[in-house]
């Protein structure tokens, strides 16, 4: 919580003076000379979807030519629950090609990431959206983002109930200002009356705040990992109501003990009635209490471990006039995607595409931006993004499966079918060359990685045994590392810290092991735990859960001790 003795963060400053998000775009925008916008600006187009970034393999070239960094911008555009139509990915498609990069990213919160988009063609392109209609409001910045939904095409009727309700949760908390509409739309101003925001209040939460919503036996969403978290109850194949999850969240600072990730802890169970009254006051809670002091400890996670977790719901149910139920008995078997074609409940059937590490893009003969525009065109369903960076075709009739099968084949979209159970469940940020955060290499080396565990899996006759394995350039934890069973967190260029022992369905963080080692040490660490699991595993037995039966390792420490490494070498 904020200290009232310590001055507010910079970013307080700038939210507060910023006109309800307006800030100096518009004249900055206009600012012909500069690829960039000013650094206050920069933080207000966070809630509007973009990031301002650079090409860092230019960069020394470009210092030497005395030229300013090559500027451009990240677009994330909101895609409640993951669902969009045929329509909607042929826009994203179009202005990916025509303003970007020519490539789209499926992000882990079941989003579409532009990438490349220079500074005059943000305008058009951030039109272009809406006229999709999809946005970009609240896709970033110290807001509700994206709320995630488990897209599991077995249980057709439940995922179509969780998913509407995602999209409630995302529309009643979404920012009321009227500055999205003046500064990248019409460019007019929507009303004299000054904008109100009845939730967030005139600066805002602390930090973001994340939602996902889960329909078990899948844990797709990562739901521990969550701020908030719905869990939807079945009773009698119906929706009845959902378990609540409040307190998790990946990210931390390197060498800062006081940062760490956290688990989400089931607070009780509410009816379906109920689940916007119960977010709101969540909401609330953390804009009322959480530091605004120190946007490293600002998370609803910190604001929990300080109040207490019994004090914090005490508050919450004093907030809601009514208590909330004991939670109700549920289970997660995993938190993968089921690829190929899989039968509803609906009767239609789902096609679930591998898309490594999210990017959409033509590359030799796996031509998946042009195959998936293709699908598109002639598909009467609907896409659904995973949170595992993948794509469903869904409710496809049976009559138009051949066709589909036809362009999957066509264009190289089924790798599925070659790839090893360990690439198939690994996930990574995007890292370099844009991401001004990034610390070492993560979507661009995971590949090689990949190949090279693939031999020890080989050599220990576990090629078929699936192991979750994240990578991310940096501690922020985009790609949800810390619940991994295998976590590869970016320390600098070519170095790691190796994480072990996460669950399999994310139900349990992993642990620090080794600080700071290359792929040598990687490898090395790997090899000898790889052959154990392999000679010593019982049946269907997980990597994560084996290192801590076997007392390989010890169990994660949550919390302040979180950081600490094995005491072992460091390679």
């Amino acid at each position: 919580m904020s200290d009232p003795k310590k001055p507010l963060s910079d970013v307080e400053r700038i939210k507060s003076a910023s006109g309800h998000l307006r800030g100096t775009l518009v004249e900055g925008l206009a600012d012909e000379p500069t690829g960039a916008l000013s650094e206050d600006d920069t933080q207000l187009t966070k809630f509007h979807g973009i990031y301002q970034q650079d090409d860092r393999d230019l960069r020394n070239e470009r210092r030497a030519q005395k030229l300013e960094p090559a500027y451009s911008f990240m677009i994330r555009a909101r895609v409640p629950a993951g669902d969009c139509t045929p329509a909607q990915w042929l826009a994203m498609d179009a202005l990916a090609r025509s303003h970007a990069n020519g490539t789209l990213r499926i992000t882990t919160r079941q989003a579409f990431q532009f990438h490349g988009v220079i500074k005059r063609r943000l305008k058009e392109t951030m039109a272009g959206i809406n006229a999709s209609l999809l946005d970009t409001l609240a896709a970033c910045g110290d807001v509700n983002r994206n709320v995630m939904c488990s897209p599991n095409p077995e249980l057709s009727e439940v995922h179509a109930e969780a998913a509407d309700w995602a999209r409630r949760l995302s529309d009643h908390l979404t920012p009321r200002t009227s500055a999205y509409h003046e500064i990248w739309l019409d460019g007019e101003k929507q009303t004299d009356a000054p904008d109100v925001e009845p939730i967030y209040g005139a600066t805002y939460l602390p930090r973001k705040f994340k939602i996902g919503v889960v329909v078990p036996p899948q844990n797709d969403v990562d739901i521990y990992t969550q701020d908030l978290g719905f869990i939807a109850i079945t009773e009698n194949g119906r929706l009845s109501g959902f378990n609540v999850a409040i307190g998790g969240g990946m990210g931390m600072s390197h060498g800062e003990p006081e940062t760490y990730p956290r688990l989400a802890d089931v607070i009780g169970y509410c009816q379906v009635e109920d689940v916007l009254q119960v977010a709101e006051q969540v909401v609330i809670l953390q804009r009322d209490h959480g530091d605004r002091t120190n946007r490293k400890h600002a998370r609803l996670k910190y604001t929990i471990d300080e109040m207490g977790l019994a004090a914090f719901v005490t508050r919450l149910n004093e907030r809601l006039g009514f208590e909330l139920a004991p939670a109700r008995a549920f289970q997660f078997t995993d938190n993968g995607d089921r690829y190929g074609w899989t039968r509803g409940a609906n009767g239609r059937s789902h096609l679930t595409l591998y898309i490594p590490s999210g990017r959409v893009a033509d590359v030799g003969d796996r031509r998946l931006m042009t195959g998936l525009r293709r699908i598109a065109e002639i598909h009467a369903g609907e896409f659904r993004l995973t949170p595992n960076q993948n794509v469903i075709v869904a409710d496809v009739e049976e009559d138009g499966k051949a066709a589909i099968d036809a362009l999957v084949s066509g264009h190289g979209l089924n790798h599925e079918r070659s790839a090893s159970s360990l690439r198939l469940a690994s996930l990574s940020c995007v890292a370099f060359p844009t991401c001004g955060l990034a610390m070492a290499e993560s979507e661009r080396y995971l590949p090689d990685l990949l190949s090279r565990i693939e031999i020890l899996l080989d050599e220990n006759n576990l090629a078929d045994v699936p192991i979750t394995l994240r990578m991310t350039g940096c501690p922020n934890g985009c790609a949800r590392p810390y619940v991994s069973e295998i976590g590869l967190i970016g320390k600098g260029p070519g170095r790691y810290n190796l994480h072990l022992g996460g669950g399999h369905a994310g139900e349990r963080l992993n642990r620090p092991w080794r600080e700071n080692v290359d792929e040598a040490g990687i490898l090395d660490t790997l090899a000898p735990l790889l052959a154990a699991f392999g000679a010593e595993r019982e049946d269907d037995e997980h990597f994560g859960d084996f290192l801590i039966r076997s007392g390989a390792i010890a169990p994660a420490t949550p919390g302040l001790g979180y950081q600490s490494f094995a005491e072992t070498p460091s390679g």
